[in-house]
């Protein structure tokens, strides 16, 4: 049987951070390298994108970071 899209999309995320820690490249770049035009990673990405994950992603972080510089005051 096929593994389920959670699976799949774990893999995906764990393979990028690999490849982000492994390379010290920028993340535009390891786009560039990986995403064929037209093909279906960068497809994806233009989702993601017109969604606001980066967005999403950074305010994320910071908020995580604020809480946790708080935490520590208290």
């Amino acid at each position: 049987p096929r593994p389920p899209p959670s699976t799949i999309a774990a893999h995906a995320v764990r393979g990028a951070a690999k490849m982000e820690l492994d390379t010290a490249k920028h993340p535009g770049e390891l786009k560039d390298m990986v995403c064929s035009p037209g093909g279906t990673t960068i497809e994806a990405v233009r989702v993601l994108e017109e969604r606001g994950f980066r967005a999403a992603v950074i305010e994320a972080m910071t908020k995580c970071m604020e809480k946790s510089e708080a935490i520590s005051k208290s």
